[in-house]
């Protein structure tokens, strides 16, 4: 299970909703990318954090699936600034999609690997953010995107001023370059998406690696 300050991120239908949304949103937008090519490579649940808008869309899938294993094990995992941001964007990608079209979580919830009894009304956007509302973390991975512009002597003294140790936020920056996707993808995924999926998943996944990483701006 995934820990923040000392709070666990709950084994409900609301987390299992966030994260299969969030996950099939980012999946068919690297689908609809590759088909349109239109260059727009700014896309993903991810988005919804403002330093990590660009980590590529695949490694953003490979990210949520990261941390929704550690989420469904029931060892104890103390989260990272990286596993923050994706509870954070999962919860708002899921209630923004609830607010845009609601049928696209009556189809997430029908065609999951899990039943569960979710009221798709106008309370449920709110339900889902406030999963990370919630949750005793003080949104620390929202301040990183201040520090970018910054020398790193002011950085530095900005972080102490905020508490922020500077080794909690060197995955945020670690993630940002990253383009290859970890191993057993499927068995972190486990739970979260049915069988069917997977074989898509795997299939996309591997056009993707086929591609060469893009250089560095």
């Amino acid at each position: 299970m995934l820990s923040i300050s000392g709070d666990h991120l709950p084994s409900s239908g609301l987390v299992y909703l966030a994260f299969r949304v969030s996950f099939q949103e980012t999946l068919e937008r690297i689908v609809l990318s590759r088909q349109v090519d239109d260059g727009n490579e700014i896309y993903g649940y991810l988005t919804e954090v403002p330093f990590l808008q660009g980590v590529a869309p695949h490694v953003q899938i490979d990210l949520l699936a990261d941390a929704w294993h550690r989420h469904c094990d029931p060892q104890n995992h103390e989260a990272t600034l990286v596993d923050e941001s994706v509870i954070y964007a999962v919860c708002e990608t899921a209630a923004r999609v609830t607010e845009e079209d609601p049928n696209i979580i009556t189809h997430s919830l029908i065609t999951g690997p899990t039943q569960v009894n979710i009221q798709v009304d106008s309370f449920l956007p709110g339900e889902l953010r406030n999963l990370h509302l919630s949750l005793a973390n003080e949104g620390d991975f929202l301040l990183v995107s201040q520090f970018e512009d910054m020398n790193p002597d002011d950085s530095l003294s900005l972080k102490q001023q905020f508490k922020l140790d500077p080794a909690r936020t060197e995955p945020m920056y670690d993630v940002l370059g990253r383009w290859h996707i970890a191993p057993n993808l499927g068995e972190r995924l486990d739970g979260l998406i049915t069988e069917r999926e997977l074989v898509r998943t795997s299939y996309v996944m591997d056009e993707v690696r086929q591609t060469r990483m893009p250089p560095q701006k």
